[in-house]
C-alpha cells in the first residue's frame, strides 16, 4: 500500500461509492484483458527488500525517518515500523549478466545506506524477523510516522473490533495479545516481481503457488519471535495473525483471511481481482476522480486506482499486480513468500530458484497444477514454514518426499532449464543455483544457522536466551557483510 493516505474517518457513503467504483474498475479491467495491448515483449523482473535497523547493542533502532533523510535515495522508503526500511530496486531483465547487475547494485545501495545509518548509531540487518524484538518494541507508538500506516492500523483494528491474538505453536509456544498491527512490522520480507503476459499470467501464478512450499523450505530465516523458538519461518504465521480482521465467529463461518494463500488454481488474472472484490470489504475507501470507462473509450490507459488500492490490502502470498510504466499497462506476479536475508548472494540465489522454476513449470507441457491438488500445495507451504529444510512434502509421482531430496533431484534441474529460457549467463545460473544445492546438502539455511548459534551460545557460553539472541544477531550482522552464503557460516 505504497501511497499517501490522509483521511482516517470514512462514512457509509464513502464505502458505497468506493465499492461501486471498484466494481466499475473490475468491469473495465475485464475489457482490457480481452483486447488491450499490455507490455509483455521483454518481461522485466524486480526486487523489494524490507530491512531492519539495529543499534550497537543489537536492539531495534527506532529512527528510520532520520536515517531515510540521511540516505536521500528514492529507492529507499519507510516501512511499517520505525525500525524498518524498504529498498526497491529498478526493474530489469535477468538475461545475460542481469543477476550480476542486481548483486552489484544491491551491495552498493546497502553499503551506502549502512554508512548513512551509522551516523545515527544504527546498522542494517537483513533477516525475516529481528531476533531481539520484544513486545515492548511492537506497539502503536513505534509505527512509522507516515500517516498511511496510522490510517491502515485504525482501519484494520476497527474492522476486527477487538485485540489481535498471537498463538503460534512451534518448538516453543507464544501466546499474547496486541491492540494494534505493530507486530506485523516484525515481518521483513523479500519480494520478487515477474512481468508476464495476460494469456500466461494464470500459468505463472499457479506455478508460483505450487512451488511456494519448496521456496520457503530452502529460504527460511525467521525462527525466533519475542525470545521464543517457533517455526523455521515464523513470519508466515505472524503475518497472518497480526493483521487478521476476523474475530473467532467469522473464522468459524469460513470468512477468508486477508493474508491468504488462496483456495483454487486459476484460469485468468481476472479470477484473483474478482475474488478480492467478492470476498473482502474495503479497508481504505478512497475514490479518485478518474472515470475508467471514459478513459478507455478515449483510447487512454485507465489507472484503475481503486481496484489497485483494494488489491494492496489483500495480502496474498503471490499477489497479482496491474501497473503502468511509461504509459503502457503491464501485469506482474508479486512473489511474497520469502524472508529477507541472510546475504545479498543468498537472496539472489532464492531469486534464481524462483524465476527459473516458475518459468519451467509455467511452460511445461503438462502443468504441475493438473497433477497437484491446491490443498496439497498449501499443506506443503505450511509444512515448509514450520519445519524448513526438515519438511516432508507431497509431490506428484513421488508421493511424500523430504524437501531437500525434492529440490536436489527434481526442482533444481527445472530451475536451471527455466533460467536458460530467460537467457541467464551460465556462470550466474550455476553459481546461484549452486547456493541452493549446497544449502540442501548441508541442511542449513538462515533459520538453522540462527537456531544452532543460539543453542551453542546457551550451552557452551552459558548465556540465557536473551543474551544468546543478542550474541547471535551481532555475529549474524558481521557475517552478513561478508556476502558469503549462509550455508558456509561457522557456528561459534
Amino acid at each position: 500500500m505504497g501511497r499517501d493516505v490522509e483521511q482516517c474517518a470514512y462514512s457509509r457513503e464513502d464505502r458505497v461509492r468506493y465499492r461501486q467504483k471498484v466494481r466499475r474498475c473490475l468491469d473495465v479491467f475485464a475489457l482490457m484483458l480481452d483486447d488491450f495491448g499490455f507490455d509483455a515483449d521483454r518481461p522485466m523482473t524486480g526486487l523489494e527488500i524490507e530491512l531492519n535497523l539495529v543499534d550497537s547493542a543489537a536492539e531495534p533502532a527506532m529512527r528510520n525517518e532520520k536515517i531515510l533523510a540521511d540516505i536521500a535515495d528514492p529507492l529507499f522508503q519507510t516501512e511499517l515500523g520505525q525500525f524498518n526500511l524498504e529498498l526497491n530496486t529498478p526493474p530489469r531483465l535477468i538475461e545475460g549478466a542481469g543477476f550480476g547487475d542486481y548483486e552489484r547494485d544491491l551491495r552498493n545501495s546497502l553499503a551506502r545506506a549502512d554508512e548513512r545509518a551509522s551516523r545515527s548509531d544504527a546498522k542494517l540487518v537483513l533477516v525475516g524477523i529481528l531476533p531481539t524484538l520484544t513486545e515492548r518494541h511492537l506497539i502503536a507508538d513505534n509505527l512509522s510516522t507516515d500517516e498511511r500506516y496510522r490510517v491502515l492500523n485504525d482501519q484494520i483494528v476497527g474492522a476486527r473490533g477487538e485485540d489481535f491474538e498471537l498463538d503460534i505453536r512451534g518448538v516453543e509456544r507464544l501466546q499474547t495479545h496486541n491492540d494494534s498491527i505493530a507486530p506485523e512490522a516484525a515481518c521483513t520480507s523479500l519480494q520478487f516481481h515477474l512481468q508476464v503476459a495476460p494469456d500466461s499470467f494464470a500459468d505463472y501464478w499457479n506455478a508460483s503457488q505450487a512451488i511456494a512450499g519448496p521456496q520457503v523450505a530452502v529460504g527460511a530465516n525467521s525462527p525466533f519471535l519475542y525470545g521464543r523458538q517457533l517455526w523455521a519461518e515464523t513470519r508466515i504465521a505472524l503475518f497472518q495473525q497480526a493483521t487478521d480482521t476476523r474475530p473467532d465467529e467469522l473464522k468459524a463461518q469460513g470468512v477468508r483471511p486477508r493474508v491468504w494463500f488462496g483456495e483454487r488454481w486459476i484460469t485468468s488474472i481476472f479470477d484473483l481481482f474478482e475474488e478480492n472484490v467478492r470476498y473482502f470489504p474495503p479497508l481504505l475507501p478512497i475514490v479518485e476522480d478518474e472515470d475508467p470507462v471514459e478513459v478507455l473509450h478515449a483510447g487512454g490507459v485507465p489507472a484503475l486506482a481503486e481496484l489497485r488500492l483494494h488489491n494492496g490490502t489483500v495480502y496474498r502470498w503471490n499477489r497479482p499486480v496491474y501497473d503502468i510504466m511509461d504509459g503502457r499497462p503491464h501485469l506482474r506476479v508479486e512473489n511474497r513468500v520469502l524472508p529477507a536475508g541472510p546475504t545479498v548472494v543468498d537472496m539472489l540465489a532464492n531469486g534464481a530458484f524462483y524465476f527459473g522454476l516458475a518459468r519451467a513449470l509455467a511452460e511445461a507441457d503438462r502443468p504441475i497444477w493438473s497433477q497437484l491438488t491446491f490443498s496439497s500445495a498449501e499443506e506443503n507451504f505450511q509444512a515448509a514454514a514450520r519445519r524448513g529444510l526438515d519438511a516432508v512434502m507431497y509431490w506428484p509421482r513421488l508421493g511424500e518426499v523430504p524437501v531437500a531430496k525434492l529440490v536436489l533431484d527434481v526442482l533444481l534441474p527445472k530451475a536451471a532449464q527455466g533460467l536458460d529460457g530467460f537467457g541467464v549467463a551460465p556462470a550466474d545460473r550455476d553459481r546461484l543455483l549452486g547456493v541452493i544445492e549446497q544449502r540442501c546438502r548441508a541442511g542449513r539455511n538462515g533459520a538453522t544457522w540462527q537456531t544452532e548459534m543460539v543453542w551453542a551460545a546457551e550451552r557452551h557460553r552459558g548465556l540465557d536466551r536473551r543474551a544468546a539472541l543478542h550474541y547471535m544477531l551481532q555475529r549474524y550482522a558481521q557475517l552478513q557483510r561478508s556476502n558469503e552464503p549462509v550455508h558456509t557460516w561457522p557456528v561459534d
